[in-house]
């Protein structure tokens, strides 16, 4: 039976407590993989497109043969974007059904909180969809990166708007947890390194879109541009409140965490002059064989599911881990995937090469920049 049945949902908010595995010696075991993240809530479709680009990518390994006739399933909890709902998931998964790693979890203050779970049970923690700097220094061995750091992000940002657009008056709305003082750190320490500091900051409650006081204590510096560091239904309410008061002439920027298409849809005419900064190509580029392989099997397994840059993300991951799996020689390992992750020069997924190192677990540095009005499309500023 192919996993695109077997999954119906196994990744759904109920689940059955663990998987019975075969004893009997010529059947091969299945890869477990565990995921905790957003299927409900403001910030759900982060999750539900996370999973689907994972669940893609994985329904085409185990068409192709699995890992050595082995297939990959994915079991996945809702979290609702919550810490202590993301640490019962984790350990849920660790213990109950017994994964062989976590895959494609969502979210910085998640992520937080199930790190000191994943250093003591020293299981990989692979490709969080978050940029955060804890997950990345100091560094942790069984932290493995695909995207570039929100620092990342935000240099790219602080470069188009100071080089490109020429503006002096920069302010950051941010979610008032982890995840915001990740964005903001990563925005001040940019402005520093070009002898500027934001003009004004506010910010708003994680899984609400009470962005008034934010929006309030923003105006204040009656800033030329805003970056904004949160959800996309916060987001999105946060810009169409600040173009109603102060009309037109303020950009606003984004990271990638914000859901491009999910604010693209909820901002509507309220999208122009909002840019977003991105992690991976563009999930139309289809002169990149990678993006064609996505797309197909978007279409093939996951087809009620978004086209997104999130989707992408998920798709990349679950090929990657694909691609280290094959490369493991001998037993199937936490420690040997690990060695080989660190051992192998890099890997070409079609068009879209990752490289690691035995102190490099960040496989992808590129930072794109898009604007979401009215369409979706890059921005040709080379910066």
């Amino acid at each position: 039976m192919r996993i695109r049945l077997f999954f119906l949902f196994i990744s759904t908010i109920i689940l059955f407590p663990s998987i019975t595995l075969s004893t009997d010696p010529k059947i091969l075991r299945p890869i477990v993989l565990g995921q905790s993240c957003a299927l409900s809530g403001p910030a759900k479709n982060l999750g539900l497109e996370m999973r689907a680009g994972l669940l893609a990518a994985f329904s085409q390994i185990n068409e192709h043969g699995g890992i050595r006739g082995r297939e990959i399933i994915l079991i996945s909890r809702d979290d609702g974007y919550e810490p202590d709902r993301a640490v019962k998931n984790t350990n849920s998964l660790i213990y109950d059904d017994q994964v062989f790693a976590l895959i494609g979890a969502v979210g910085t203050p998640t992520s937080k909180a199930v790190a000191p779970i994943i250093n003591d049970s020293r299981i990989p923690f692979f490709a969080p969809f978050t940029g955060a700097e804890f997950l990345r220094n100091p560094f942790q061995k069984y932290v493995i990166n695909v995207r570039a750091s929100y620092f990342q992000e935000m240099e790219k940002l602080a470069s188009y708007l100071i080089d490109q657009r020429k503006v002096s008056k920069i302010a950051c709305f941010y979610q008032n947890d982890s995840y915001g003082y990740a964005g903001l750190k990563g925005i001040e320490i940019a402005l520093a390194k070009r002898g500027m500091k934001l003009v004004s900051k506010g910010s708003y409650e994680r899984n609400t879109v009470a962005v008034m006081g934010g929006l309030k204590d923003i105006c204040k510096g009656k800033p030329e541009a805003i970056v904004l560091v949160g959800a996309y239904s916060a987001c999105a309410e946060f810009i169409k409140l600040s173009k109603n008061k102060n009309g037109s002439g303020v950009i606003y920027c984004n990271i990638s965490f914000v859901g491009t298409e999910s604010l693209q849809e909820v901002l509507g005419g309220y999208g122009e002059d909002v840019i977003v900064s991105q992690v991976v190509p563009s999930p139309y580029d289809v002169e990149i064989p990678l993006i064609q392989g996505f797309l197909k099997a978007m279409k093939k397994y996951q087809h009620d599911s978004a086209i997104s840059f999130t989707s992408l993300e998920g798709y990349i991951a679950g090929t990657l881990f694909g691609k280290i799996a094959l490369a493991v020689k001998g037993e199937f390992t936490r420690k040997r995937f690990v060695a080989t992750l660190e051992s192998v020069e890099s890997f070409d997924l079609g068009g879209v090469v990752l490289q690691f190192g035995p102190d490099d677990h960040q496989g992808m540095d590129e930072i794109y920049l898009t604007k979401i009005y009215p369409v979706i499309e890059k921005l040709h500023d080379d910066l």
